[in-house]
């Protein structure tokens, strides 16, 4: 891997710091884009394969996206832009776009060729901002493979993540754990089909996984299983504010619910105009910064 770097000159900029070392403590600043150039121009997951047709309503995306925008507001998260750009119809979805482990930033390479164009764009952005970056070298690497829970990194291995990949991030965090979960043709990122909610629980869509990764993961979490129709509406893909806080779709109810018992409080929001494409919550947000120390400010 190559990292990106900036130098300080006479006082002018420094870098930013990011901060990430799992996917729930208190979620501080999020970076996301608006769906302003959003459509299901060429079909790359099942989701959208069944909205195909109907395709999405730009202007009611954009509504749901900014009252998602103005919850986090309100909740004291710090919500970056990225400008969207008329050739990247997927832009929306941040979270695929890099990954923050540690202090460290990864700029994801993109799989398929409708994505790809979406790094230069967070590159610019990043580079702007004076935050410094790493790129892999070895394969494809998509941020919704990446799944972060202290000291154990989990990486979906498919379609959209090569296998190469696994033994670069072992390098580059040799104190971590980084283990590979296979993810079939069918879903597109592993975290269509895992999450990891709070300390020891996740949820899951067990019949996704092959029996050797279902046994490993049983042994790191308590699985609250959703369903094949739960699945398909993205019940795996909420979004961890911290402090035992979840947002979710109100069309799940039964996982809500179930969330609930864990003890966890749960804030239903509808973005069912932007889950037509195959992401959520999770998805759409990419956080720069999750509790920590940050160095820098």
């Amino acid at each position: 891997m190559a990292t990106i770097g900036s130098r300080q000159r006479d006082g002018d900029f420094i870098e930013r710091s990011v901060y990430c070392e799992s996917e729930y403590d208190r979620l501080q600043e999020v970076l996301m884009c608006p769906p302003a150039y959003m459509t299901i121009k060429e079909v790359i997951n099942h989701t959208q394969q069944h909205y195909f047709r109907e395709n999405i309503d730009v202007a009611r995306a954009t509504k749901q996206f900014n009252e998602f925008i103005e919850f986090l507001v309100n909740m004291s998260i710090r919500v970056e832009l990225l400008p969207p750009a008329p050739t990247l119809p997927e832009q929306v979805f941040t979270r695929d776009i890099g990954v923050v482990i540690a202090n460290r930033l990864i700029l994801s390479s993109m799989e398929h060729s409708i994505r790809r164009g979406e790094e230069k764009a967070l590159e610019a952005w990043l580079r702007k901002q004076v935050i410094p970056f790493t790129k892999v070298q070895s394969g494809s690497l998509e941020g919704g493979d990446m799944i972060i829970d202290g000291h154990q990194i989990w990486v979906g291995v498919g379609n959209r993540t090569s296998p190469e990949v696994v033994d670069e991030l072992r390098a580059l965090f040799p104190s971590h754990q980084v283990s590979a979960i296979a993810v079939r043709p069918r879903y597109l990122h592993l975290d269509c089909i895992l999450n990891v909610v709070a300390p020891g629980v996740a949820l899951a869509y067990v019949d996704a996984f092959d029996i050797e990764s279902l046994a490993t993961l049983r042994r790191f979490y308590r699985l609250i299983e959703v369903t094949e129709e739960e699945q398909f509406r993205l019940a795996t893909n909420v979004l961890s504010l911290g402090e035992g806080r979840i947002i979710s779709l109100p069309q799940n109810r039964r996982v809500n619910e179930e969330l609930g018992k864990a003890g966890l409080e749960v804030y239903e929001i509808d973005i069912t105009e932007i889950t037509k494409s195959g992401g959520s919550f999770r998805c759409i947000t990419f956080p720069l910064r999750r509790g920590g120390v940050f160095v820098g400010d």
